[in-house]
């Protein structure tokens, strides 16, 4: 299974990116999928994450009300639509697959990351 991110780049605060995550393999719709990022000297942490189904979505406080993660099973892709970005949210972004959860918890592979650079 590979996992290749993109979208990433520069943007000026409150403007908008959405990143993209297309997955090998045939059984995309079997996959968790989840977003996390790390900014520079930072630990990495959660951003959102959506089910197998693809009916639930999660979302780390901070991102809640700006952030949309979707997927697109026809496409073996998962997007993370990013609205009112802000300086702190500068960061490379990856993308991870749960291959045995319903609710994405324990990550088997990971993208390379795509940079999100926020500029005030």
């Amino acid at each position: 299974v590979q996992l290749q991110a993109s979208g990433g780049g520069l943007v000026q605060a409150g403007g908008s990116l959405r990143l993209s995550c297309v997955v090998s393999g045939r059984t995309f719709s079997s996959y968790a999928m989840s977003w996390f990022r790390q900014a520079p000297g930072k630990e990495r942490e959660f951003v959102a994450a959506i089910t197998r189904s693809g009916n639930r979505t999660y979302y780390a406080d901070s991102m809640k009300g700006r952030f949309t993660i979707s997927r697109d099973n026809a496409k073996n892709t998962v997007n993370l639509q990013m609205n009112s970005l802000k300086p702190e949210d500068t960061a490379v972004y990856y993308c991870a697959l749960d291959p045995d959860h319903e609710i994405p918890s324990e990550y088997d592979y990971w993208g390379q990351g795509t940079l999100v650079t926020v500029s005030s």
